[in-house]
């Protein structure tokens, strides 16, 4: 993206947000809107590949503090309209709009005020008081954009921990060219309009300042005979395979970082992160609670009554617990280290809760039997409760 594109778009539009959201908001409505008009959920709709693009682009920006810091200084100064210029060309306050193309010169590429961020614009423009030759620092190495992915585990495989392998389609170095874009058996020669240092000087109404050069994209070379793989960009779309450690206990929802899997970086920068998003598939026994396993298991009335011992399934194997007699239902029981193993080596608890079933019909025997037994059983002690009914009559 170039310099012009931080300041006639408007990347909180994009997004959604407002201007004062917060970073988990912003993080939220991209991985929305991403998700909604992904080209894989899209297939051959063009609308929803630049609308994914447009999102992509706007969260590149606002979901680095920094960039976003200087996106903000820069489309608040050049929307007041502080930078003017009267009939005689002078940055004065007044008299026509400052043309925006009179710094950025219309060029593309991802020259971002020389590579030096929104300070150096104004050390770039002012350099030697108005009337200098200050030159521009040329593009130097770039560090490459974090990539996210999203992977489902099975429960088991998350309390446990499992190693996936994960495929990856995203940009990566040419293997033709090595990533400088020029046919093997040739190099890139110096520009020969900066002369090989990235940027030129040129003067505009009564200042003077440097700009990368529009000729070779401030980086100082060009390639003349350009590599048959990628077209003499130095990058090709890549499909590769990362094997991925998911620790024991990973939750639903937690991300995890693998440092410089990212996208590769430009000109020799660092390669960026790669951010995991992890979801767990529901087990159709087992809940979690922290580092607890959770699992409900009905008994019967009987059961309730006199006790019983209970033998119920874990992760890896059964354990007998003993219901004791007179248990209501809803009771918890615990089995001790049955659940999540932690990262010290210590496992959390299963605990079972326990469902007194009452049939819905019963046979002639079971009901005749049920009267006898509430004949000879206590009733129910509610007359906390009967005091406060006969109030009302």
């Amino acid at each position: 993206m170039s310099s012009k594109d931080w300041i006639e778009k408007d990347y909180y539009a994009a997004l959604g947000v407002d201007k004062s959201a917060s970073s988990d908001e912003i993080k939220k409505s991209y991985r929305k809107l991403a998700r909604e008009s992904h080209p894989d959920h899209n297939p051959g709709d063009p609308k929803a590949e630049e609308r994914f693009k447009a999102v992509s682009e706007a969260y590149a920006v606002l979901g680095d503090e920094k960039k976003r810091r200087e996106y903000d200084e820069m489309r608040s100064l050049f929307g007041s309209g502080a930078f003017r210029r009267n009939a005689r060309g002078a940055g004065q306050p007044g008299g026509a709009p400052f043309d925006v193309s009179d710094l950025f010169g219309g060029g593309g590429g991802d020259t971002r005020f020389g590579g030096g961020g929104f300070t150096d614009l104004f050390s770039t423009i002012f350099s030697g008081g108005g009337g200098g030759g200050g030159a521009a620092r040329p593009r130097g190495p770039a560090r490459g954009r974090d990539v996210e992915a999203e992977v489902a585990l099975d429960f088991t495989d998350a309390v446990r921990g499992v190693t996936l392998p994960l495929t990856l389609r995203a940009p990566g170095v040419c293997d033709t060219c090595h990533g400088n874009g020029a046919k093997p058996g040739t190099q890139p020669v110096a520009c020969p309009v900066c002369h090989g240092a990235g940027v030129t000087t040129r003067n505009q109404g009564s200042f003077s300042f440097s700009e990368p050069c529009r000729n070779c994209q401030g980086v100082g070379t060009i390639v003349e005979e350009k590599c048959p793989e990628c077209h003499g960009t130095g990058g090709v779309t890549k499909t590769r395979t990362l094997n991925v450690r998911f620790p024991a206990g990973v939750a639903d929802g937690q991300r995890i970082r693998l440092a410089g899997r990212g996208e590769p970086g430009e000109r020799g920068g660092p390669a960026g992160d790669l951010f995991v998003h992890v979801k767990v598939r529901p087990d159709e026994l087992f809940g979690r609670t922290g580092d607890d396993l959770t699992l409900n298991v009905p008994i019967t009335y009987a059961e309730a009554v006199f006790g019983t011992d209970l033998r119920v399934p874990t992760l890896d194997g059964t354990v007998t617990l003993r219901v004791p007699p007179g248990t209501p239902s809803g009771r918890v029981l615990r089995a001790r280290g049955k659940g999540v193993v932690r990262k010290d080596g210590r496992a959390g608890d299963l605990l079972v809760t326990l469902d007194v079933v009452v049939p819905a019909k019963v046979s002639d025997e079971a009901r005749a039997a049920l009267e006898t037994f509430a004949e000879q059983t206590p009733p129910a002690a509610r007359e906390h409760l009967d005091a406060r009914v006969r109030r009302f009559g």
